[in-house]
């Protein structure tokens, strides 16, 4: 379960928060200051932040808040922080941005907001966990990926000619392998690099909060407007917008796109001011495009604003050269997390690893890796500490010819990995329950089918 910290002076804002992201299945923890705050981050396990700008110096400046964040950036954290301010000062929003806050609400808050914006950045930093592992991919001083396969030196050819040029990029490919990723790479070698890099991930915002969250709005612009709110166009200008999972941009509002992207202007909400949208535009989804169109799901003409240039990250089945580098990669990476730095991989676990089909690609490759490290019994992996699932035609031809891997019935195994898990992190249910992706009542239900004894799992 996500834990949220919210850090405010006023008990009541702190309240009405966290009953709010109570009810949608936040768990809360509290801060009066920074002070407090900073020993809950240190003794916590804490998914996201959210910080009110002042406390006690005065009501208006955001000095203490800024000075929170600036503290949180030297210590390295990668925890999401969004601000809350209940002063219409765009200037501090714009300064707490610049030192890492990835979005401000403004108080007092409508709830749909709130969750709207918490939901968000909990699911982006899913995703940028997920790109850190898949950084895999990147490891050298000068961003190049780990491409030993012909597509993937083929790809990143075309990725930095791309990358010099302003035209707008599509980037296709399946779940899991790297498209967010591929992006920053883009930008880094553009001549936006030094400016700022925005991402947006389009499915995760609510229609009604498109054009606001897009192009923001004016203070009275609707019911809900109490103050004046940067759009992601404005925060980005100069520099690189990348817009996530596009193909889930609803087909009403797939008009509002096309338009700034043709015109490169757009107008707040709520102000008949014309801005230009001076970004460099990176586009990327998993799904069919042109299957869309032909559903009417999807906009001929907003496709072709889109693709000016269009990258195919290809799948890991495809790229089987790359996937015994990135997986010593990703053992080192998850060793030192870990504290497991001198594990290395069998002959046997990777033979299996280039034999597997990867449905979730280089992100599902990540899982495996760290997972392994976790539960590993001894410091050389083996195909069975990879825990691979193969199709059910491969299972009698498995049986036979690698006598390393076992064949239990899914009941068993599934007792024998919960077994496992709570043994690792010491009889924490919860713990447990997260590492094998199962939430905290469906972890009870499994150790209760299997009358697993915890005391035994604790000892």
């Amino acid at each position: 379960m996500d834990t949220i910290l919210v850090i405010d002076d006023q008990a009541d804002v702190r309240m009405a928060a966290i009953v709010a992201l109570n009810q949608i299945g936040y768990q809360c923890i509290e801060a009066q200051g920074p002070e407090q705050a900073m020993e809950l981050i240190n003794n916590s396990t804490i998914s996201l932040i959210l910080l009110d700008m002042n406390f006690k110096l005065d009501t208006t400046s955001g000095d203490e808040g800024l000075r929170f964040l600036k503290q949180l950036q030297s210590l390295g954290s990668t925890i999401p922080v969004v601000v809350m301010t209940a002063w219409a000062s765009v200037d501090v929003a714009v300064k707490a941005m610049q030192l890492g806050a990835l979005d401000f609400i403004e108080k007092p808050w409508n709830n749909l907001r709130l969750t709207a914006v918490v939901q968000q950045q909990l699911k982006q930093q899913k995703t940028s966990h997920d790109n850190a592992c898949l950084k895999a991919l990147n490891t050298t001083k000068n961003a190049d990926y780990i491409a030993n396969s012909p597509a993937m030196r083929q790809l990143l050819t075309r990725a930095k000619r791309a990358a010099k040029t302003d035209a707008s990029i599509l980037i296709t490919g399946e779940n899991g392998t790297g498209k967010s990723l591929l992006a920053q790479y883009i930008h880094q070698h553009s001549n936006r690099c030094e400016q700022r890099y925005v991402s947006v991930n389009i499915g995760a915002i609510a229609p009604s909060l498109f054009e606001s969250e897009l192009f923001g709005h004016k203070k009275g612009a609707f019911t809900d407007a109490k103050e004046d709110r940067l759009g992601r166009f404005e925060i980005a200008n100069g520099g690189t917008l990348f817009l996530d999972e596009i193909a889930t941009l609803p087909l009403e509002l797939q008009s509002k796109m096309l338009r700034v992207l043709e015109s490169q202007e757009f107008e707040v909400l709520g102000s008949s001011q014309t801005q230009i949208a001076d970004v460099r535009i990176i586009a990327a989804t998993n799904a069919q495009l042109a299957k869309a169109i032909e559903e009417g799901e999807f906009r001929r003409d907003l496709l072709f604003r889109l693709n000016t240039i269009e990258l195919h990250i290809p799948p890991l089945r495809e790229r089987v050269e790359d996937i015994i580098e990135l997986a010593n990669h990703l053992l080192t990476t998850h060793g030192r997390k870990y504290k497991r730095t001198n594990m290395t991989l069998t002959t046997h676990a990777m033979t299996a690893l280039t034999q597997y089909s990867w449905p979730g690609n280089v992100r599902e490759l990540s899982h495996c890796i760290e997972r392994a490290v976790i539960m590993s019994d001894n410091d050389n992996i083996t195909a069975n500490d990879l825990i691979l699932e193969q199709p059910s035609s491969e299972v009698s031809h498995s049986a036979a010819g690698d006598k390393s891997l076992p064949l239990l019935p899914l009941e068993e195994l599934e007792k024998q990995m919960i077994q496992k898990a709570l043994a690792e992190f010491n009889g924490n249910v919860i713990a447990a329950g997260e590492f094998l992706g199962l939430s905290k009542s469906a972890i009870y239900r499994r150790i209760d089918k299997h009358q697993l004894d915890l005391k035994e799992a604790d000892s």
